[in-house]
C-alpha cells in the first residue's frame, strides 16, 4: 500500500525536529527546553511535544537531573564516524604480518561501535566497506563485532543470502557466534563473495578487555576453511602485540 502523501503541516514539523536537534548540538549536554524554545523561538507547547518525541526515538536524551539533554545513540549515526588512522607504530606490526604471509592481511576498528576499516593490504583489497558495516553476518569482521555484542539481533538489519554458503537462518548464526566467542577467532568462507574468505581475531583493549579491533587474512574460501594451526597463531600473535598499540 503506498504512503499517504505528507500533509501541509509535516514538513514544518520535520524541520522543526531538526532544528531542536541542530541546537542540542550548538548548545551543548545540559541544554533545556527553556533555552530551546527562546532560541528557535518556538512555542513552549511545540517544544515539549518535540523534545519528547525525540527522547522517544533515541535522537535525544534526558540528563539524570532531568533538567536538559543531550544526544541519543541515534543522533550519532546521523553524522560519518571520524576514524583515526592507527599509528606507526601499529601499521608496522601489521605490515610485518603481510610479510610473513601470502594472504591478505587487514586491520578493523570498533571504536565507533561499529566496523572501520583503517589499514587495507593494497595487494589484496577487500570487500566493499560499506556491505561489511552493512551486513556484518556475512563477514569474518562482522561476526566477531556480533558475537561481542548482548543482543545481534537489535543492530542486525537482515539477514541478506549473498552466496549460497551465507548464513541467513537465525538460530544457525546463533550457534555460529558462539563457536566464534567459544574460540576467539571468525571465519567466513564464501559467505560475501563466492571466491573470498576470510578469518579474523580480536584485538581487545589491555585495560578493559573490551573489543577495540580486530585483525583479519583474506584468501581462497576453501583454504580458510581448513584448519590453518600455524597461520592461526601467527596472526594471533600480531594480535597481542596491537593490543597496546591500539587500546
Amino acid at each position: 500500500m503506498e504512503s499517504a502523501a505528507l500533509s501541509g503541516r509535516q514538513p514544518k514539523a520535520v524541520r522543526n525536529a531538526l532544528a531542536v536537534l541542530e541546537e542540542v548540538v550548538a548548545a551543548g549536554p545540559g541544554v533545556t527546553a527553556k533555552e530551546i524554545s527562546a532560541a528557535l523561538r518556538l512555542p513552549p507547547a511545540t517544544t515539549y511535544r518535540l523534545l519528547n518525541l525525540l527522547v522517544a526515538e533515541g535522537y535525544l536524551v534526558r540528563l539524570p537531573d532531568l533538567r536538559g539533554f543531550a544526544l541519543g545513540r541515534r543522533a550519532q549515526r546521523l553524522a560519518v564516524p571520524v576514524v583515526t588512522r592507527p599509528p606507526a607504530a601499529a601499521r608496522a606490526v601489521v605490515e610485518h604480518l603481510r610479510q610473513r604471509v601470502r594472504w591478505g592481511v587487514h586491520l578493523a576498528s570498533y571504536r565507533t561501535g561499529r566496523l572501520s576499516l583503517t589499514d587495507t593490504d593494497p595487494d589484496h583489497p577487500p570487500s566493499d566497506e560499506a556491505l561489511l558495516v552493512r551486513y556484518p553476518h556475512a563477514s569474518a569482521f562482522g561476526k566477531l563485532l556480533l558475537a561481542d555484542l548482548p543482543d545481534w539481533r537489535a543492530s542486525v538489519r537482515g539477514l541478506r543470502q549473498f552466496t549460497t554458503h551465507t548464513i541467513i537462518d537465525g538460530d544457525r548464526l546463533d550457534i555460529e557466534l558462539a563457536d566464534v566467542t567459544r574460540l576467539n577467532l571468525a571465519r567466513q568462507c564464501g559467505e560475501l563473495h563466492a571466491d573470498r574468505g576470510c578469518l579474523a581475531v580480536p584485538i581487545r583493549d589491555v585495560t578493559d578487555g573490551s573489543l577495540i579491533a580486530a585483525l583479519a587474512v583474506s584468501g581462497p574460501p576453501e583454504r580458510v576453511a581448513g584448519a590453518n594451526t600455524d597461520l592461526v597463531a601467527l596472526v594471533r600473535e600480531h594480535a597481542t602485540q596491537l593490543g597496546p598499540l591500539l587500546g
